[in-house]
């Protein structure tokens, strides 16, 4: 696959949502209904316009590595637009059979206690401005930014794995039930 003189991505700002960007030092802000994120992004290589309706992502004679790093910037800028217009939503179900987990939110931290009837409780690191939402036996984590909200809802996952247990008889836990559907 030969590789042209100029690769150029572009991304659609949609309606309600502004960006700026600074070119001295690489940042770009994205504002929105939902609230705005920030980024820095500076390579000699790339660049970044800002037109009317859209933003664009170009490099002139890249090579493999500048492509990767064109399609990683891409993404990126992609997920702040949809962050800040739509924000990113994960939904999460606790399942137990042998002990009742109880969980709650305190600060930046949600608290799983009687999780397999340990006495101490266990707790996930909830990051950036996330907010989750406990309803019954669902957990509803919401926020603008793609890569907090995917972290907590790894970290809360992670929280309930089960060690020195058979998974196929003691299958509690908190899992993943749905998560936001990208538009490409």
């Amino acid at each position: 696959m030969p590789i042209s003189a100029v690769v150029k991505k572009t991304i659609d700002i949609p309606e309600g949502v502004q960006v700026r960007f600074t070119k001295e030092s690489g940042n770009l802000t994205v504002t929105g209904p939902l609230g705005n994120l920030s980024r820095t992004f500076t390579n000699p290589k790339i660049r970044i316009n800002l037109e009317k309706n859209n933003i664009s992502v170009v490099c002139e004679l890249p090579k493999k590595i500048d492509n990767a790093l064109l399609g990683t910037w891409h993404a990126h800028i992609k997920n702040m637009v949809h962050g800040v217009a739509q924000g990113y939503e994960y939904k999460m179900k606790i399942v137990y059979s042998h002990f009742p987990i109880k969980t709650h939110v305190k600060d930046n931290e949600l608290i799983i206690e009687n999780f397999l009837g340990e006495k101490l409780p266990r707790k996930a690191r909830i990051i950036g401005d996330t907010k989750v939402k406990i309803s019954g036996d669902q957990i509803i984590i919401n926020g603008i930014d793609i890569e907090a909200t995917g972290q907590s809802m790894a970290n809360i996952e992670k929280t309930t794995k089960i060690k020195n247990y058979d998974p196929r008889v003691f299958q509690d836990g908190i899992y993943l039930v749905e998560h936001p559907k990208k538009k490409i």
